[in-house]
């Protein structure tokens, strides 16, 4: 089957459809195009270009590219986007009126203008039952009211990172990938939650990009705490650095009762008895394995 990826929003997900009888040459990268969509005809933009994949490939329904965008598609575009604009004021009057919190962070019109779709985000549910009503007497079409996540928001909205660039998830994730803690953890970073949080308050998605190098690089790794055996004698693990593939070992000096810390590649190493005691936070083994 021959697809085009079509993005709807600057940091929205790429969906694929098919190319239908439109030219090869007509559908290069950033050509506006008119889409079938499940909610009616839609403006977007090419962000992959024609190729053939396997239809089973693709886990949802494969609509049609009706045509290359005419000047007056764009036109209506634009006129859309100065509605949804116009939109956000009557949005924060309305919810005033009604004694309601919550916060509106996208308007989406229908380039049919079919629908409009208010995202916002408030703390638990909210009864928007008169607030709906009042919104479709007002704007006389359908009104849909979507409360969205925090993530979502922060994708919609924008922002800067720790890191000093402007956050993947409004750049180039199209979609989000669950996080846990345990990749942190495998990358031996500090488990204090304003270091390895997002804006959004979740954790990082950078978190995720190099979790396989890492879970390559943690097989046959000590943890801190471990019992190992290098070529000086049995020891203690103190510390262990993932990267370099070594760990500083506390080793008992032969014929003495003091013990001196050095550091080994682990390669030079066996593991002769894991921490069970960990604690969490702690980058010993048990922690990783689990």
């Amino acid at each position: 089957m021959t697809v085009v990826g079509i993005k709807f929003k600057d940091a929205g997900r790429i969906y694929y459809f098919s190319a239908g009888d439109v030219g090869e040459k007509e559908l290069v990268q950033g050509t506006p195009v008119i889409v079938e969509t499940g909610r009616g005809l839609e403006y977007g933009i090419v962000a992959i270009e024609r190729r053939e994949v396997e239809s089973q490939s693709l886990n949802q329904p494969v609509r049609r590219v009706v045509r290359i965008a005419t000047p007056e598609d764009t036109m209506q575009e634009e006129a859309n986007r100065q509605f949804e604009a116009d939109a956000r004021p009557i949005w924060m009057e309305k919810t005033t009126n009604h004694g309601l919190d919550m916060y509106l962070v996208d308007v989406d019109l229908a380039f049919d203008n079919s629908k409009i779709i208010f995202c916002y985000t408030a703390d638990g549910r909210v009864d928007f039952r008169e607030l709906l009503k009042d919104l479709a007497a007002t704007f006389r079409t359908r009104i849909e009211l979507r409360q969205i996540g925090v993530r979502d928001e922060a994708k919609m909205l924008n922002g800067m990172g720790i890191c000093g660039r402007t956050l993947c998830c409004a750049t180039f994730l199209d979609e989000f990938q669950p996080i846990s803690i345990k990749s942190a953890k495998d990358q031996g970073l500090s488990l204090n939650p304003t270091k390895i949080s997002g804006i959004c308050g979740k954790l990082m998605c950078c978190l995720k990009y190099e979790e396989e190098t890492y879970e390559e690089l943690n097989k046959g790794m000590p943890g801190v705490g471990d019992k190992v055996q290098t070529p000086d004698g049995d020891g203690i693990v103190l510390s262990v650095n993932i990267l370099r593939q070594t760990a500083r070992v506390a080793v008992q000096v032969k014929n003495q009762d003091d013990t001196k810390a050095d550091t080994y590649q682990a390669a030079d190493m066996v593991i002769l008895q894991r921490n069970v005691s960990c604690d969490r936070g702690c980058n010993c083994g048990n922690c990783r394995k689990h």
